[in-house]
């Protein structure tokens, strides 16, 4: 069993016209998995439409080509030699009497490796801010990119998503709570664990979703609050809240006797 801690900003919208209402979801995602990360040949998403710019491009060109396409950057290279991508926010505040050249500075050189995983290809765009990722060989030949939504549909593919199941959602202290208890908690049960992504941090406390492939949700909700999490999602299953309405409402007939 591969267990890996994936960071994810998914912070692009498919289309330059929709950046402005782009949605930033920052989650630490801790999918639990057998054998899919090296199952998956990512090498046959790598896109070869677009041509890199030369530095020697005019602006001109630049921006026009940004209004035709989705992307939020482009390759750029020197003489066959990739240098890095220029933003499409960037190249719309550039005189368009001036080339790439002039603006050296503001190309940032990012790319992953053909032989890449899927998870560090997700890494990189997270930490890029880019839907478009260029792929360079082992000699940092520039090959193609990958784009973000080929890349999330792979993701979409783990047992976290499509695998039947039931979400829980717990909460405890930051300093307190720890994967391997909640996976011992949840496996104690005869349970098998999908998924975990940490959903929330705020006021030293974290918030844990679970994605839980066997269902037997009121066991285990009992046993994660006998370790001291507070239950925040709700479920049919579990009786607790309804035991201590229960009690509270039997003891509210004893005190008025």
């Amino acid at each position: 069993m591969l267990m890996f801690t994936l960071s994810l900003v998914i912070n692009r919208t498919f289309g330059v016209a929709k950046i402005q209402r782009q949605i930033t979801t920052v989650c630490t995602i801790l999918i639990i998995f057998t054998k899919y990360l090296k199952a998956v040949d990512t090498q046959i998403y790598i896109i070869r439409d677009i041509d890199p710019f030369d530095i020697q491009t005019g602006m001109a060109e630049v921006k026009k080509a940004f209004s035709q396409l989705t992307y939020s950057h482009i390759p750029v290279t020197r003489e066959g030699v990739f240098l890095g991508c220029v933003s499409e926010t960037d190249a719309h505040c550039f005189d368009v009497t001036k080339t790439l050249s002039d603006y050296a500075y503001a190309i940032e050189p990012f790319f992953v490796r053909a032989d890449a995983n899927w998870f560090e290809i997700l890494e990189a765009f997270a930490d890029h801010s880019s839907n478009i990722m260029p792929v360079l060989n082992e000699n940092n030949v520039y090959l193609g990119y990958f784009e973000l939504a080929d890349i999330m549909n792979l993701f979409n593919n783990t047992p976290f998503l499509n695998e039947n199941g039931a979400i829980i959602v717990v909460e405890k202290g930051s300093r307190d709570y720890s994967f391997s208890e909640i996976c011992q908690i949840v496996e104690s049960n005869n349970a098998k664990i999908l998924g975990i992504f940490i959903s929330e941090i705020a006021d030293d406390k974290t918030q844990a979703t679970i994605k839980i492939g066997d269902i037997g949700l009121n066991a285990i909700t009992q046993t994660f609050r006998r370790y001291g999490y507070e239950i925040i999602s709700s479920h049919d299953e579990d009786k607790w809240t309804d035991n201590l309405k229960e009690r509270s409402e039997y003891l509210d007939k004893y005190l008025n006797i």
